[in-house]
């Protein structure tokens, strides 16, 4: 039995993460979950899950849910406070990261202190302090283990080889729902559209950073820390079909993938089992019907997220930082219909513009920096 801690149960990797646990009651069990404002949701979690500890935004929510599940035994945490509480507690086993956004990142490191392995799901932890986590997964003996599908692909493909062997990464991008856009049509898409991800069922801001391609940008910056690699070596390949999840070419020519249908919990579940694996109730691939699997280079003049990011992960120190929070603070902005959707590459360049590079910032560095990119980009009339 594994005791798993689940850092925002509530959202789409939450959730699926829960659904993982439900199908087989008898491997694991669910300690302890927080979710920022989604009460309503976390109480029927609680009541099914039976956890000791849970953790939310703020103390209003706090009592609410106290008095909402008097009846059950389970201590009500809140703030960064609760959230490291429940990243460290002694009965947990593993630590799911599953909120969206930087505040994923002092809780990861307080479980990596703590001794607890982590199913990564939280993208920020890596791009912006993968330069502190990495070291001290090793110096902790924590195992990092990828919850994103086409990270899980990569290091499903590594299994057995030596990483001195990469030739390169290709890390796999629907496109998104504009693949294929011109500069032009992309300044007039709406948010509607932005949030119909052709493939897979997402939380809306990962699926508008998917949208803009920033989402393959940070994880190019996140493959970097996980494998170890230069940015020369990975490389983003656009596969619409969504079947082969990623893959990796070796310095002799063969190139390894992972293929399947397109379903967070494959890689969720794998990332609870490794090394073993276990049965999963998932939509099997029928090669026999299987038509196309079609591949393209991606268009990073058009979609300059991605281009970005490579520029920023190559500065390092705490440009990656600047991306994350500047494109976070931009899709909040989309999402409440007060930029077009060009804009948030505008927004992103701005503050990158403006920032004075921190060479090897430490945690407290890197969540200063993200403030002030909040601070800067309101101050700018763009």
């Amino acid at each position: 039995m594994k005791n798993i801690a689940v850092l925002g149960s509530t959202g789409s990797i939450g959730t699926q993460t829960l659904e993982v646990v439900r199908e087989h009651p008898d491997d694991y069990n669910i300690v302890a979950l927080s979710c920022a404002n989604s009460i309503d949701l976390l109480e029927n979690q609680i009541r099914e899950f039976k956890p000791i500890l849970v953790s939310v935004k703020d103390e209003a929510k706090a009592n609410d849910l106290k008095a909402r599940i008097k009846d059950i035994d389970c201590k009500v945490s809140y703030g960064m406070e609760g959230l490291i509480e429940l990243a460290t507690i002694k009965e947990s086993d593993v630590l799911v990261t599953a909120i969206v956004g930087m505040i994923g990142l002092r809780p990861t490191v307080s479980a990596i202190k703590a001794g607890k392995d982590i199913a990564l799901a939280n993208k920020e932890t890596l791009v912006t302090a993968g330069h502190l986590i990495i070291p001290m997964a090793e110096e902790y003996n924590v195992s990092i283990l990828p919850v994103d599908s086409e990270h899980s692909a990569i290091f499903q493909s590594l299994n057995g080889e030596k990483r001195e062997n990469i030739e390169r990464i290709l890390l796999t991008a629907s496109g998104g729902p504009f693949r294929g856009y011109t500069k032009e049509m992309l300044s007039k898409v709406t948010k509607a559209q932005a949030l119909k991800h052709p493939n897979w069922a997402m939380g809306n801001k990962i699926t508008i950073d998917s949208s803009t391609l920033v989402n393959k940008g940070l994880e190019v910056m996140e493959a970097k820390w996980l494998f170890g690699v230069s940015y020369d070596k990975v490389k983003v390949v656009v596969h619409p079909q969504s079947i082969i999840h990623s893959m990796v070419e070796y310095r002799d020519g063969a190139i390894i993938a992972e293929l399947g249908s397109p379903d967070m919990k494959l890689p969720i579940q794998y990332a609870l089992t490794y090394p073993d694996r276990a049965d999963l109730d998932t939509k099997r691939l029928d090669f026999a019907t299987l038509k196309d699997l079609t591949f393209e280079d991606p268009d990073m003049d058009t979609f300059e997220g991605l281009k970005l990011a490579y520029e920023v992960g190559n500065i390092g120190g705490s440009m990656p930082t600047v991306y994350n929070a500047a494109n976070e603070y931009a899709v909040a902005k989309f999402l409440n219909d007060e930029i077009r959707f060009l804009d948030i590459y505008e927004y992103i360049k701005a503050a990158i513009k403006e920032h004075v590079l921190i060479d090897n910032p430490s945690v407290d560095e890197v969540i200063e920096t993200e403030r002030w990119v909040y601070e800067t980009l309101n101050k700018l009339k763009l």
